[in-house]
């Protein structure tokens, strides 16, 4: 098991039990797992996860961010000045597939 896969397991399971997850808690229960651990890397998880919801975090994984809609939104703004470049990349697409005998 990797240094890294330990120490997120035993993030897990702190915040499993609702504990606040310290580089001193991550520690015990890595080294009571067996596994060798360079010291750094509990203190870098306890402060990177400090503060955070890692419930709400993993229930996320899989859902659609604010990154996509605002891009989208950014396009819509910006209105008529893209459409006449997207035409010049759609005819320059077409061109290249005459030129290659797809055409």
């Amino acid at each position: 098991m990797s240094a890294e896969l330990a120490v997120v397991y035993a993030a897990l399971i702190l915040e499993d039990d609702n504990v606040e997850i310290t580089a001193d808690k991550l520690q015990a229960l890595v080294s009571a797992a067996g596994v060798e651990v360079e010291p750094i890397w509990f203190s870098l998880y306890a402060k990177a996860l400090a503060g955070q919801d890692l419930k709400a975090l993993l229930l996320n994984v899989g859902a659609p961010g604010s990154g996509p809609a605002v891009a989208a939104g950014g396009a819509a703004a910006a209105g008529g000045a893209d459409a006449p470049a997207e035409e010049a990349k759609e005819e320059e697409k077409e061109e290249s597939d005459d030129d290659m005998g797809f055409g």
